[in-house]
């Protein structure tokens, strides 16, 4: 199944292997803050475009080690982009970009004073987090249920979500309330919902730091391009714009 996923990939890279086009691997948590960190580059080099593959930093790690080929990779942790280092896939140890947060969130509105609690709520059926074994953010999800001594009380109410981009769409559409990267929250399409009434961020001492790692793979290793995009990922700029998703930036 990897093989043939693999080969859809690369068939639709090839469509934009253009002179002048890199092609990225971003955790899935960046999906609401990529758009502006694009626009910003491509106003400071605009004969380059950037072309990025969303997932679970899991699956882009399984899919470098398969072929695919992203030049760069801005991982949800830097579990992944380590084991990518160690293994000979990228170039250099993974650099500290920004840190994420968890929230809680419901389309519904709640009182969110019992904070993790509330997940206790007897209309609460169904919580949906990103697949631990695979998201970074649902290993956070998971740890910080254990540590609010939740987790055995309410594992058979979880649904999982392939990436915290798929568990968003769970909580709008299809369970009672989730747990989610707070970045998705400060998206256009998330304005609706406000903090305290649908969503609450989740308690930090709960659950370890959610890193943030960056690496330039073999793929863009002497890419110009691939460094410039590199460098302005790390830069003041960018990180005012990690900021404004509610990141924490080094």
């Amino acid at each position: 199944m990897m093989q043939v996923k693999l080969w859809i990939i690369l068939l639709f890279l090839s469509n934009y292997a253009l002179a002048g086009t890199i092609q990225i691997a971003v955790a899935a948590n960046v999906a609401y803050a990529i758009e502006d960190l694009k626009n910003a580059f491509e106003k400071l080099h605009p004969n380059t475009k950037v072309q990025v593959i969303l997932g679970s930093s899991g699956k882009l790690t399984a899919q470098v080690k398969y072929g695919a080929p992203y030049m760069l990779f801005m991982s949800a942790d830097m579990k992944y982009p380590e084991v990518l280092y160690n293994e000979g896939f990228a170039q250099n140890k993974p650099l500290l970009y920004a840190q994420g947060a968890l929230a809680l969130l419901s389309v519904k509105e709640r009182n969110y004073c019992a904070e993790m609690f509330v997940l206790k709520s007897s209309d609460v059926k169904k919580i949906a987090i990103a697949n631990p074994k695979t998201a970074p953010y649902g290993k956070a999800a998971k740890e910080a249920l254990k540590n609010a001594r939740l987790y055995k009380k309410l594992k058979q109410k979880l649904v999982y979500g392939e990436s915290v981009s798929q568990t968003l769409a769970y909580v709008r559409s299809a369970v009672d309330m989730g747990i989610v990267a707070k970045s998705a929250l400060f998206s256009p399409q998330m304005l609706e919902y406000k903090e305290a009434i649908h969503w609450a961020e989740v308690n930090e001492e709960l659950y370890s730091p959610i890193s943030q790692g960056i690496v330039i793979l073999k793929e863009g290793v002497g890419n110009e391009e691939v460094k410039a995009f590199y460098d302005f990922i790390l830069s003041a700029q960018a990180k005012s714009i990690f900021k404004r998703y509610g990141y924490k930036v080094p």
